[in-house]
């Protein structure tokens, strides 16, 4: 059973979950703590050191991702309970497994749970700073990439480039499998940073890792034999990091 804690600043709201969780998920989760402020958030997760968090946005005197930045212990797997949809693509940098929407549809809550069941003998979810430390912009072994049908955990290494036309973004994966996602390429820029990958064009972020040779035309060729043009502003950061490989 995963030893779960519930953080929300609505003591109604906790209640609810934690009888919804006895309800659908009785042998998968175990509760043994509630908190509602940021303080006490950080306390009991540290004291506790959970296996699974489901966690509100806003709550008592901040928001949870100022208790993500500040915790020491960061192996648990975690799920967004919020009202607002607007903190989405802000909360899967942070490596949440899901984002449910209150009111919590109870089937939601028991896929939710379900998918990590599934992942747990595979992936293990943590947070680790950039090089220069900046606390907002986290690097990870893996990517989540949710779509309508299934949400998708492909390894950074996997990824071969992006494609981004208006809001949506393609990712193009080692194993022929393209993901499409409904968020414009930007939103991952702080993710698909160098020295692995970099944006060379408005439309597309390559890794440098799977570049057969570039043209002095300004064009990439790649492993999966696409041909991607780098732009005139962008060409003199791609060679900057191609020459330090």
């Amino acid at each position: 059973m995963y030893r779960t804690i519930i953080i929300d600043g609505d003591q109604k709201l906790r209640e609810t979950l934690f009888l919804m969780l006895q309800k659908m998920v009785p042998f998968e989760v175990n509760v043994v703590g509630f908190s509602e402020g940021i303080k006490d958030s950080i306390e009991l997760i540290e004291s506790v050191k959970p296996d699974l968090i489901f966690m509100d946005i806003y709550l008592k005197g901040g928001t949870s991702f100022e208790i993500l930045e500040q915790i020491s212990f960061k192996k648990f797997r975690l799920i967004f309970t919020t009202a607002c949809q607007l903190n989405a693509i802000k909360a899967f940098k942070y490596n949440a497994l899901d984002y449910l929407l209150k009111p919590i549809n109870p089937l939601d809550l028991k896929t939710a749970v379900d998918r990590i069941m599934v992942m747990q003998n595979k992936f293990l979810d943590h947070f680790v700073t950039n090089e220069q430390n900046d606390p907002l912009i986290k690097h990870t072994e893996r990517l989540i990439l949710p779509t309508q049908e299934i949400t998708h955990v492909v390894k950074l290494t996997e990824i071969i480039r992006c494609e981004t036309s208006g809001s949506y973004t393609t990712f193009h994966i080692a194993d022929d499998r393209r993901i499409m996602v409904s968020k414009p390429l930007k939103d991952y820029d702080d993710i698909l940073t160098p020295p692995n990958f970099v944006r060379v064009h408005q439309s597309h972020t390559v890794n440098l890792n799977f570049i057969v040779n570039y043209s002095k035309e300004g064009y990439l060729q790649l492993k999966d034999k696409t041909v991607i043009p780098i732009s005139q502003r962008k060409k003199e950061i791609f060679l900057k990091w191609i020459k330090l490989r």
